[in-house]
C-alpha cells in the first residue's frame, strides 16, 4: 500500500544519521525551532500566476496570455533542439521557447525546494522546469531539471519523467526534491531561479499553456517527534470527499508501478479532484477495461506515472495532473502543524498528506509503509483526524479515524526509525492542496495563511 518501496528523500539519509548524533545546532536550525505556541521551521511558497507576475519574468519566444486565467504560451520559438527520449529511444526535433522567473531571495534560508506547476500540454507539446539555487556560502548550483512533463501520452509525445543523477556535492535532486546534502553542516539555499522551457513539434501552431509555476522552500528542524497540538477550529468538521480504494485495483495495469497496490497518490488525487466536481470524460476513460471499478483511478495512475521514478508518487506530477481539470489549481507545499490543516479543512479545503510509519505507530491502519499518501478530510469533535485512506480493502472502508497525536507525528516529523532500527527520513509535513481558480473569500484567506496565493 505504499507509494514506493523506499523513502523519498534518500539523499538525506546519511546526513540524518549524522544529525541524529550531533548536539550543536546551526544558527538556521536553532532559529527554525520557533517559540512557545509557534510551529517550528520556515516554509516559503512563491508562485507566478498573474499577468504582472508573468510579465515580470524574462521571456524568449514566449507570450503572456491575459484574461481570467493568465498564462504563458509559445509565441515565436527561438530555436529547435533534438531530444532523445530515454524511455523510448526516440530522437526527435522540438521547437522551444523559454521563460525565466526573477530571482527569489528567501526570507529564511532553506534546506529543500520542491517545484510545482499547473499547465496543459496538447499532443505534440511538453514542458521542462528547471531550478538554480544560490547557497549561503556565495556559490551557485547548476541548473537542475525538476521535471519533463506532458499532460498525456499520445503517440509521438515524450514520456513524462524526472531526471536522476543530478548533484554538485552540495545539493542533489531526489526525483522531485532539491535538498542540501548535509543540512547538519549549516549550508543552506539562500535564493533560487526557475526556468520554463516550452516545446512543440516543428511547424505546428499548438503550444503548452502554463497557468501557475511555483516553488516551496523550507527548513524544517530534523526531529523524530513534534510538539503535540491542541484541537482547533477544525474540530467536529468533516468534508464529504469521494472514497476510493487503491487496493481494489491490485494487479490492474502493472505497467504503471505494478498496479493499484502502489497507487495511493493518484487515488488520493482523484478523490480530491472529484470533491471539486471534476471528472474524466467517457472519452478519457475509453481505454480502461470496462470490467474495472472506478476507472478514473486507473486514468489518474496513467497520467501521473513518472517513467524514471517508475511510479505514480511524483508529487509535482500529481499536482500537475489535478490542474489539467477545468479551472482547478494545485500546489505542493508544506504545513507546520495540524492547526494549519484544520484551517484549510474548516474553509472547505481537503488536503493530501504524505507520511511514513511502522504499523505500531498508527493505530487502526493495519500496515506500515515507507511512504504513503492519504486525504485529510476532517476532524472529530475531540480533534482526531478523519482520513480517506486509499490503503483500504474497499471503497466503503476508506474513511478512517486516526489518533491526532499519532497522525501529526508521523506526518510532520523529518526523521524516523524503520523496522530494522535504521534512521530514515519523514516528509516533514508535505501535502498537496487542490483548489478552484476562483476560491471563496474564506478559502483564499485560509490558503494565504499557509503561504499559498
Amino acid at each position: 500500500m505504499s507509494s514506493r518501496p523506499t523513502p523519498r528523500r534518500t539523499v538525506l539519509t546519511a546526513a540524518l544519521a549524522v544529525a541524529a548524533a550531533a548536539s550543536p545546532l546551526s544558527s538556521a536550525a536553532a532559529a527554525a525551532r520557533g517559540g512557545p505556541g509557534r510551529p517550528a521551521g520556515s516554509v516559503d511558497h512563491r508562485a507566478w500566476t498573474t499577468f504582472p507576475q508573468w510579465a515580470g519574468g524574462t521571456g524568449a519566444g514566449t507570450r503572456v496570455l491575459g484574461g481570467d486565467r493568465p498564462g504563458l504560451v509559445v509565441d515565436r520559438p527561438i530555436g529547435t533542439l533534438e531530444y532523445t527520449d530515454p524511455h523510448t529511444g526516440t530522437r526527435a526535433p522540438w521547437e522551444y521557447a523559454t521563460w525565466l522567473a526573477p530571482v527569489r531571495t528567501l526570507p529564511a534560508p532553506a534546506t529543500e525546494i520542491v517545484v510545482s506547476w499547473n499547465a496543459r500540454t496538447p499532443a505534440g507539446t511538453w514542458l521542462q522546469t528547471e531550478l538554480r539555487a544560490a547557497y549561503t556560502d556565495g556559490t551557485r548550483s547548476p541548473w537542475y531539471v525538476m521535471g519533463r512533463w506532458t499532460s498525456g501520452d499520445a503517440a509521438g509525445d515524450i514520456r513524462r519523467t524526472s531526471v536522476d543523477g543530478q548533484g554538485d556535492k552540495k545539493s542533489s535532486v531526489s526525483t522531485d526534491t532539491l535538498a542540501v546534502d548535509d543540512p547538519a553542516g549549516g549550508l543552506r539555499l539562500a535564493s533560487y531561479e526557475l526556468r520554463l522551457t516550452l516545446h512543440r513539434k516543428p511547424g505546428t501552431p499548438v503550444t503548452p499553456t502554463v497557468w501557475r509555476l511555483g516553488a516551496m522552500a523550507s527548513d524544517i528542524p530534523e526531529r523524530f517527534t513534534v510538539p503535540a497540538s491542541r484541537p482547533g477550529e477544525g474540530a467536529g468538521h468533516r468534508l464529504t470527499v469521494p472514497r476510493y480504494s487503491q487496493e481494489i485495483h491490485k494487479g490492474q495495469y502493472p505497467e504503471y508501478d505494478n498496479g493499484g497496490e502502489a497507487w495511493c497518490s493518484p487515488t488520493s488525487s482523484q478523490m480530491v479532484i472529484e470533491y471539486w466536481g471534476r471528472t474524466p470524460t467517457a472519452e478519457d476513460l475509453a481505454w480502461v477495461d470496462p470490467s474495472y471499478a472506478d476507472p478514473q483511478v486507473c486514468h489518474a495512475a496513467r497520467h501521473t506515472y513518472d517513467h524514471q521514478y517508475k511510479g505514480c508518487g511524483n508529487w509535482p506530477f500529481n499536482a500537475a495532473y489535478a490542474a489539467t481539470y477545468h479551472d482547478l489549481q494545485a500546489v505542493v507545499t508544506r504545513l507546520r502543524s495540524l492547526n494549519e490543516a484544520e484551517r484549510l479543512v474548516r474553509a472547505g479545503l481537503p488536503l493530501i498528506t504524505s507520511q511514513s510509519f511502522l504499523a505500531s505507530e498508527l493505530d487502526g491502519a493495519g500496515y506500515g509503509t515507507a511512504g504513503h499518501l492519504m486525504c485529510l478530510v476532517g476532524f472529530t469533535e475531540d480533534g482526531d483526524v478523519i482520513a480517506n485512506d486509499p490503503a483500504s480493502p474497499s471503497d466503503a472502508a476508506v474513511e478512517r479515524i486516526y489518533k491526532r497525536r499519532q497522525f501529526e507525528n508521523i506526518w510532520l516529523r523529518t526523521k524516523r526509525y524503520n523496522a530494522q532500527g535504521q534512521v530514515r527520513s519523514g516528509s516533514g509535513g508535505i501535502c498537496y492542496v487542490y483548489f478552484p481558480v476562483q476560491p471563496t473569500t474564506r478559502q483564499a484567506r485560509a490558503l494565504a495563511s499557509v503561504g499559498v496565493r
